[in-house]
C-alpha cells in the first residue's frame, strides 16, 4: 500500500467518522448549538458549559480535519498522479464536494436547520465517502486493472443507489417530524399499506422504500456470492453489507419503539452509512478486475473494455487545446438532448403556478436539469463508447475521437449527476432532486446498460427519462406531483418513440453494424413504421386528455388537434414512402417542432388566460 492509498483510506475513515458525529448532532438537536458560522457563540472555543455547543463543535471541528486531509489527498493526486486521470480527478471532485459541503453546513445554521439543507448536507457527505473510498481502493489496485461492464457491477451499483435514496428517504422523515407517525413497527396502525396522509406519507414511502432496498441489497450479495471463486472479496463487502442492512433495519424499527432513543438513532444512520461505504467499495472491485475475471457476468450488457492504450490516448497520442478540450467536454452532455429537455421545463412550471414562477426558481431548475441531463449523457456516452465509435452518427462523438479519456468522461458524467443532486436539494426541493436522480439512475442503468442491447422495446420503456423532467418541474413549483403532471409525463412518453424510430430508420445500417438491436433493425421498416404511427396517434389522443386534466384554454386546444393533426400525417408519410430516408427525417425533424410548439402552446394558454382572469 502506497503513502497515497493510506492518505486517502485515512482521509475515507474521518470522513466516515464526521458522518458519526454529524448523526449525533441532530439526533441531540445540537444543529443549533453553535448559533452562527464559523464561530461558535462568538468564539473559536465553545462555551464548556453548554453540551448542545460542544457537541456541534465537534461536528465542525472534524469536518476541518476532513477538508485538511482531503487537500492533502488533492495535492498528493496532482504531484503523483496528474497522468492517471481516473485518480486525479476523483480526488480534486471531492476536495470541491468538501468545499460544497461545508457551504451546506453554514446554510443550514444560517437557515435554523432547514430540512432540505440538511438532507443536501447529508448527500454531500455520502457522494464525498463514495469518492474518496474509489481514490482509496483505485490507487490501490494495479493499473493494469481496467473497467469491465458486468451485470454484477451494475447489480451492486443499482443495490448502492438504492441505500442512498433510502438515507435521504430517511433524513426527510426526520426532517419533516413524521418518525414517529406510527406507533408500531414493522406494521403502521397494524396495517401494511396504511392510507396515505400528508401527516404520515414520508414514514410510509421511507418504509416501503426500506424493503425495497432490502431486497436489492440481497439481490446484489447474492450474485456477488455466486461469484466468489472469482472475486471472493466483492463477495464478502456484500456479505457484510447484507448483514448490517439487517441490523439497520431492526435499528430502525428501535426507533420507533424506543420513542427515538438517541442511541438508536446514532446506530442507525451510522449502520446505513456502513452498508454504503461497503456497497460502493464492492461495485468498484467488480468493476476493475483483472481480464482474465471478466466474464459473462449475470446478464446485463455493457461497453467492452477498452485497452489501456484508449484510456491514456487524450493524455499522450493526441493533447487538445483549452478550448477544445472545453468544447469536447460540452459535447459530452449532449447539449441538443438537454436543449429539448428544457424546452419542457418552463411551460410545466407556468402551468404549474398558474402563472409566472419566480426567475430564481425558474433558474434553479434549468440549471439542475440540465446538469442532470448532462451527467446521465455523459456516462452515457461512456458505456456507448464501443458502438458510437462504429456508427456514423456518433463516431465524431468526443470518445471515438478520444479527445477525452474514457475514465475522465465518466467521472465527469457522475460529477455532474452528484451536484444536480445537491443544488436541486439546496436551491429547489428534496422531491425534483429525487426525481432527477431517478431520472439519470433510469436512463444510465435500465435503458443503457440493460435494454439498449437486449430488446427492440429499448426507446419505448427508456423513453420514461426523458419525460422526468416535466415532473421535476412541477414538484418545484408545487412540491407533490399532480395529475396535470403526469399527462405531461405520458406526451413526452408516447412522443418518445416515434421520434427517435424516424431517426433510427435512417441509420438503420448504423444500428445493426454496432449490434443494436433497434426495431428497424429486429422487426424490419414496415414494422417499425406502423408502430410509429400507432404511437403518433396515443401521442395526441394523451395530449388531448391535458385540456379537461389541466383545465386548459381554447388556444392549447387548438394547438394540440393542429399540431397532432400534422404529426399524424408526417408519420403516415413515412409508412407510405417507408424505404424514403427523406420522409423519416422530416418526421424526426418535425417532432421536435411538435414537442416545442406544443409547450409554448401550454404556456401561452395559462399566462393569455391568467391575464384574461
Amino acid at each position: 500500500m502506497t503513502r497515497f492509498t493510506k492518505l486517502a483510506a485515512v482521509t475515507v475513515a474521518m470522513t466516515f467518522l464526521l458522518v458519526v458525529v454529524g448523526v449525533v448532532v441532530r439526533s441531540t438537536g445540537s444543529g443549533l448549538g453553535c448559533p452562527e458560522w464559523p464561530t461558535c457563540h462568538g468564539s473559536w472555543v465553545p462555551p464548556f458549559d453548554n453540551p448542545h455547543a460542544i457537541i456541534e463543535w465537534s461536528h465542525r471541528t472534524t469536518a476541518a480535519i476532513v477538508g485538511i486531509l482531503a487537500l492533502a489527498t488533492g495535492i498528493a493526486a496532482v504531484v503523483g498522479y496528474r497522468r492517471r486521470h481516473e485518480i486525479l480527478w476523483p480526488a480534486l471532485a471531492a476536495l470541491g464536494l468538501v468545499v460544497l459541503q461545508a457551504a451546506l453546513g453554514k446554510a443550514a445554521v444560517e437557515s435554523d436547520l432547514s430540512g432540505d439543507i440538511v438532507t443536501a448536507h447529508l448527500a454531500t457527505a455520502m457522494a464525498l465517502l463514495a469518492l474518496l473510498l474509489f481514490v482509496a481502493l483505485r490507487s490501490s489496485l494495479p493499473t493494469e486493472r481496467r473497467r469491465t461492464g458486468s451485470g454484477l457491477t451494475a447489480w451492486l451499483g443499482i443495490a448502492a443507489a438504492a441505500v442512498f435514496v433510502l438515507m435521504l428517504l430517511g433524513s426527510h422523515v426526520t426532517a419533516t417530524a413524521t418518525a414517529l407517525a406510527f406507533p408500531d413497527w414493522p406494521l403502521m396502525n397494524g396495517s401494511v399499506l396504511p392510507s396515505l396522509t400528508a401527516a404520515d406519507a414520508p414514514h410510509v414511502i421511507h418504509r416501503w422504500a426500506a424493503v425495497a432496498a432490502g431486497l436489492l441489497v440481497a439481490g446484489a450479495a447474492l450474485a456477488a456470492w455466486r461469484r466468489r471463486a472469482d472475486q471472493p472479496g466483492v463477495a464478502w463487502l456484500a456479505a457484510v453489507a447484507v448483514l448490517l442492512f439487517s441490523l439497520e433495519a431492526i435499528l430502525g424499527g428501535l426507533q420507533v419503539l424506543t420513542r427515538l432513543a438517541v442511541w438508536t438513532q446514532v446506530v442507525h444512520l451510522s449502520l446505513a452509512a456502513a452498508v454504503w461505504g461497503l456497497l460502493v467499495a464492492a461495485t468498484i472491485l467488480a468493476a476493475f478486475r483483472r481480464s482474465s475475471e471478466a466474464g459473462a457476468g449475470s446478464g446485463i450488457p455493457a461497453a467492452q473494455p477498452a485497452p489501456e492504450a484508449e484510456l491514456t490516448a487524450a493524455s499522450s497520442a493526441h493533447e487538445p487545446s483549452v478550448r477544445q478540450l472545453m468544447r469536447a467536454y460540452l459535447a459530452l452532455t449532449k447539449p441538443r438532448i438537454i436543449e429539448l429537455l428544457l424546452v419542457t421545463t418552463i411551460p410545466t412550471m407556468v402551468l404549474a403556478q398558474k402563472g409566472l414562477p419566480s426567475p430564481w426558481l425558474m433558474a434553479a431548475v434549468l440549471i439542475g436539469g440540465t446538469l442532470a441531463a448532462g451527467g446521465a449523457n455523459a456516462i452515457n456516452q461512456f458505456v456507448d463508447r464501443d458502438i458510437d465509435d462504429v456508427m456514423r452518427r456518433t463516431h465524431n462523438r468526443p470518445l471515438p475521437r478520444h479527445m477525452v479519456a474514457p475514465r475522465a468522461a465518466l467521472i465527469f458524467g457522475i460529477g455532474l449527476s452528484v451536484v444536480s443532486f445537491a443544488w436541486l436539494t439546496a436551491t429547489v426541493n428534496l422531491l425534483s432532486a429525487l426525481l432527477a436522480a431517478s431520472a439519470i439512475g433510469f436512463y444510465v442503468f435500465v435503458y443503457t446498460l440493460w435494454l439498449k442491447r437486449s430488446t427492440p422495446q429499448n426507446i419505448v420503456i427508456g423513453g420514461a427519462a426523458g419525460g422526468v423532467p416535466v415532473l421535476v418541474a412541477w414538484a418545484a413549483v408545487t412540491g407533490t406531483v399532480g395529475i396535470p403532471a403526469l399527462v405531461l409525463f405520458a406526451i413526452v412518453f408516447y412522443w418518445t418513440p416515434p421520434h427517435f424510430w424516424a431517426l433510427a430508420l435512417r441509420y438503420k445500417g448504423d444500428y445493426a453494424s454496432a449490434g443494436v438491436p433497434m426495431m428497424p433493425v429486429v422487426r424490419g421498416e414496415a414494422e417499425t413504421a406502423r408502430q410509429i404511427v400507432l404511437y403518433s396517434l396515443l401521442m395526441v389522443a394523451v395530449s388531448l386528455l391535458l385540456f379537461p386534466a389541466a383545465g386548459m384554454g381554447p388556444i392549447y386546444l387548438a394547438a394540440a388537434v393542429g399540431l397532432g393533426i400534422a404529426f399524424v400525417a408526417c408519420a403516415l408519410r413515412v409508412q407510405r414512402h417507408v424505404t424514403d430516408g427523406r420522409a423519416a427525417i422530416g418526421l424526426f425533424r418535425f417532432s421536435i417542432s411538435y414537442l416545442t410548439l406544443l409547450f409554448v402552446a401550454i404556456a401561452a394558454d395559462s399566462l393569455i388566460r391568467l391575464s384574461i382572469g
